[in-house]
């Protein structure tokens, strides 16, 4: 069977392709968006932290034998907590600086994480198991698909969804936003206002590890993978709008689907397109497709 003459296993399947790297596209830069957006700090150590999250699930697995669903909860909030250890200590004395010196603090931190892993580890991959309840997958007819891929998918649009909903129509995400917009009014409220920020930037650290457990099985774990990623994601959150929660989660599954296709009908762009479309979009509006002017 064809769709305009391309056969339709093969374009379904690159299609999937497309979604699993725009999910791991829109949390990666759904969490730099929350952290940005509430903070204002350019968070280039987001990568790393991508890369920490799938070694605690290979280092839980490895020291005390529980598997996926395990570090699915225990990897996301361990690193958090080293992401709010990092704030306390070196990020709170920038917020009232310009943002290069934030990017370069993180970029130096995402240097300093990535060599010590690869020194421990190796640049080589180290596997990670996929869960055995997610093994094999399903035929369809017109495609064949992965169960875990399709978790993936899934899952993770349900983590963005639920994320946008924390942050923008709870009582919390209100005192977080209030926390870093007027925090003079915040504190006569009786709120801690440090307390909020630090646990803004621990959920941004989250989610990158979060996506890094998700990645093990498909992409191994490796100390570079982080890298790999970062600048792409970067493109997409100022595509989106930086800090625009929602504009990173469509920017971020679309792109995925758009890069999918292009490596199928135009090899050669596939690296670039991203790229490409972040530079046109910049052309006709500057803040992004959903930024609002400072």
């Amino acid at each position: 069977m064809t769709i305009f003459g391309v056969a339709t296993q093969a374009l379904f399947g690159q299609l999937l392709i497309g979604l699993i790297n725009g999910s791991f596209y829109a949390m990666l830069s759904l969490g730099l968006s929350v952290i940005f957006g509430l903070l204002n700090i350019i968070n280039f150590t987001h990568g790393a932290q991508y890369m920490m999250g799938a070694f605690a699930a290979y280092l839980i697995l490895k020291w005390a034998g529980l598997g996926y669903w395990s570090a699915l909860l225990i990897a996301p909030v361990a690193v958090g907590l080293t992401g709010m250890v990092l704030e306390r200590t070196t990020l709170k004395r920038l917020y009232q600086l310009d943002h290069l010196y934030g990017l370069l603090l993180t970029f130096g931190f995402a240097l300093i994480i990535q060599g010590l892993f690869r020194h421990q580890y190796g640049a080589s991959g180290l596997p990670y198991p996929m869960p055995r309840e997610l093994a094999g997958g399903q035929n369809l007819g017109f495609m064949f698909l992965p169960i875990y891929r399709g978790w993936v998918v899934v899952f993770s649009l349900i983590v963005c969804i639920a994320t946008r909903y924390l942050i923008e129509k709870t009582r919390l995400g209100a005192n977080l936003r209030a926390a870093t917009e007027n925090p003079t009014l915040v504190r006569a409220f009786g709120i801690n206002v440090p307390r909020m920020i630090t646990l803004t930037y621990g959920l941004g650290v989250g989610l990158a590890a979060l996506a890094g457990v998700l990645s093990a099985p498909i992409n191994q774990v490796r100390p570079l993978m982080g890298a790999d990623l970062i600048i792409v994601v970067f493109a997409v959150v100022v595509i989106g709008g930086m800090g625009s929660i929602m504009g990173s989660i469509i920017t971020g599954f679309a792109l995925g689907v758009i890069e999918g296709l292009t490596k199928y009908f135009y090899p050669e762009a596939s690296n670039t397109v991203v790229f490409v479309l972040m530079v046109l979009v910049l052309l006709v509006k500057p803040t992004g497709l959903t930024g609002r002017a400072a």
